[in-house]
């Protein structure tokens, strides 16, 4: 996988331009996907694996991005481990929250081909239609940002609830919390065994703890997670929103790439750590909003101090968001390519 331009900027390595891909490129801001999503609900799009590769598919056909990422969503394994998932117009919801030691010792550690053989399926799929042309992303969610939808059973702006099971019920949340890693754990070896040349582990909600509850609770067992996998040539990024004040903690993992949201001077943090990691990001995906030039400057105020430094990916601090115009995404692609190039 060297001569991929992804592999080898995760590596650290001189390419010939920055690579590019975007979180959630592959979503519904696309009109393909919108007539998709008229056919199917999001998780049957999750669970079918030839339309979650076709889904896979949409960027690299129309954007030509250096990276394919599944098509899935972080919550598939918390379902396999014996929660109730169901997907509304407001997002996510398990209607069996975790409360108590009792709803804790439910949770089982799932087998990934057993419980949720889609998801490499569709990867094995994918693979076909890429022909190798470019990677292929595989993911999950860090161990605390699993728990937490766990917990407070959807997306929470303040995660009241977890952050009162993590201080209340602190031995029984490192029990909930090793499940989860145990799961994570298994089901992106059986992705990378399945075909994934990367995988990224999101941190979602990380950045709402406090700095030593980051470090108990969330930084550990994410480092559980890089160290158990499986990935002899297969780059391992962390991304964790919200939370580059606790770059320096990340930078202590074990993972390769570090990618960070729109909060931090990204060359700055390059320039800090030099070639001990790569990094990833970090345009505020809202410019994308604006008219061509305001693009145009950002993105080259973003990449120009960049291009003094080997291991740089090029994406945004955070996912496309669902009414960005598609020509604008499809604009800033062909802009990175363009002004990307090393001299």
């Amino acid at each position: 996988m060297t001569k991929h331009r992804f592999i080898q900027a995760a590596f650290g390595e001189r390419t010939d331009r920055i690579p590019v891909w975007l979180m959630r490129q592959a979503g519904r801001y696309m009109k393909e996907y919108q007539e998709m999503r008229r056919k199917y609900s999001f998780l049957e799009l999750c669970k079918l694996p030839e339309q979650a590769c076709k889904v896979t598919m949409l960027p690299i056909d129309l954007l030509k991005v250096d990276a394919a990422i599944l098509f899935s969503d972080i919550l598939i394994p918390i379902e396999a481990m014996g929660m109730n998932l169901e997907f509304t117009e407001k997002g996510p919801r398990f209607h069996n929250p975790i409360r108590n030691r009792g709803d804790v010792e439910k949770m089982i550690i799932p087998e990934p081909e057993e419980k949720v053989p889609f998801v490499m399926e569709t990867i094995r799929l994918v693979n076909k239609e890429l022909k190798d042309i470019v990677p292929l992303i595989g993911f999950s969610g860090a161990p605390f940002t699993l728990m937490s939808y766990m917990i407070e059973g959807m997306g929470s702006p303040d995660l009241k609830i977890t952050k009162h099971f993590i201080h209340q019920e602190r031995d029984l949340a490192h029990e909930l919390l090793e499940k989860i890693t145990q799961t994570t754990i298994k089901y992106l070896n059986a992705q990378i065994m399945a075909g994934a040349q990367a995988v990224q582990i999101f941190d979602t909600w990380a950045g709402l703890l406090s700095y030593h509850d980051f470090k108990e609770f969330s930084l550990q067992y994410i480092e559980k997670v890089v160290t158990s996998l499986k990935h002899d040539n297969i780059p391992v990024i962390i991304f964790s929103k919200g939370s580059g004040v606790f770059y320096k903690e990340l930078l202590k993992t074990s993972a390769d790439v570090l990618s960070l949201d729109w909060n931090a001077d990204l060359s700055q943090v390059k320039q800090e750590i030099g070639d001990r990691k790569a990094v990833q990001g970090n345009l505020d995906p809202y410019i994308l909003y604006s008219r061509r030039d305001v693009i145009h400057k950002y993105v080259k105020d973003l990449i120009e101090p960049m291009k003094k430094h080997n291991g740089y990916i090029f994406n945004l601090g955070h996912g496309i968001l669902p009414d960005i115009p598609f020509d604008n995404v499809r604009y800033l692609i062909d802009l990175v390519k363009e002004l990307g190039i090393y001299g």
